[in-house]
């Protein structure tokens, strides 16, 4: 039963974010880490905020605090750093998870990479998503796939 309940509400996730389509003309971004911050489209964080009422996020645009090196709240929505760096988000959010506290990670769906293996395995849910988001300021979507990746805590 768990299944067909989650299935509908992954269905009703996609069908409500209405995913913009579009050409990829630049691909060199993706096989470098050249750029690393890809700012969250609205809609993708307002259905999200919309199920999980966010109280925290340890990677907002322009940080006043090193979200790495804080407590985090009691629902995080978390679109980290992409690059060599993300091993280190993953390890963070798996540790507040642990403390019961949710967990929402924006991420390239990096199937292939030992991070994926060792933490977003261990997730309570994975919602891949269909197509390429378009990032917030960008003028093509992105050069790669993305995956909201879900610890959800003890009050969820």
């Amino acid at each position: 039963m768990a299944n067909i309940s989650r299935t509908y509400r992954e269905a009703c996730f996609f069908r409500e974010l209405k995913m913009p389509t579009g050409t990829m003309s630049n691909t060199s971004v993706h096989f470098s880490s050249q750029k690393m911050d890809w700012k969250t489209p609205d809609a993708v964080y307002d259905l999200l905020n919309k199920e999980f009422m966010f109280d925290f996020d340890p990677c907002p645009s322009n940080p006043q605090f090193d979200g790495l090196d804080c407590e985090w709240g009691e629902s995080n929505f978390v679109n980290p750093p992409y690059g060599r760096e993300i091993t280190k988000w993953m390890v963070k959010g798996f540790e507040e998870w642990k403390k019961g506290k949710t967990v929402v990670f924006l991420i390239a769906s990096r199937t292939d990479t030992k991070w994926w293996h060792s933490y977003c395995m261990k997730a309570t849910e994975i919602r891949f998503i269909k197509g390429r988001l378009k990032f917030k300021g960008a003028t093509n979507p992105a050069p790669f796939p993305s995956a909201i990746v879900i610890f959800k805590g003890r009050l969820l």
